[in-house]
């Protein structure tokens, strides 16, 4: 079974990016997030990480559909 919650770490080495960028995000609210214990680490629920990589998914085919590719070899 998965764990419910993910590391800053887990989440950048899933979208292989950098705890950099996930902590812009979780910060700037774009991924939500919950701080734990009295050090104030951040946990990312594994629901909300699926549910932010479905809207991004949703984002890019709205994105691609307003800014075709127009290929101009042809021409």
């Amino acid at each position: 079974m998965a764990a419910r919650f993910l590391t800053m770490q887990d989440v950048a080495d899933e979208l292989a990016t950098t705890v950099s960028q996930i902590y812009h995000m979780v910060r700037s609210g774009e991924l939500p997030a919950i701080k734990i214990g009295g050090r104030g680490q951040w946990r990312i629920e594994r629901a909300k990480l699926e549910e932010y990589i479905a809207k991004k998914y949703d984002d890019t085919a709205v994105f691609v559909r307003a800014n075709p590719l127009i290929d101009h070899a042809n021409d």
